[in-house]
């Protein structure tokens, strides 16, 4: 199984940019969006240090939320 991060892009440097989620940043390869126009507040999945898909901000508060839903249900 796969899990992908929703995170906010901060900066970007050609295929680089530096990724927030939760107060964690992270350097994220856009080389896997090399066709997409991603920029500064863009928010993506970060999957391995890749993003792999652009995400409405709705979709990545929805993700979130999930997660803190498992995170809360586990025992």
């Amino acid at each position: 199984m796969c899990l992908a991060v929703p995170m906010q892009v901060r900066t970007v440097d050609g295929f680089n940019c530096v990724c927030e989620a939760r107060g964690i940043e992270r350097e994220v390869s856009l080389f896997m969006l090399q066709n997409e126009n991603v920029e500064i507040g863009d928010h993506v999945l970060v999957h391995v240090g890749y993003a792999i898909q652009k995400v409405s901000e709705e979709q990545a508060a929805d993700t979130w939320q999930l997660f803190d839903e498992v995170l809360a249900a586990e025992i």
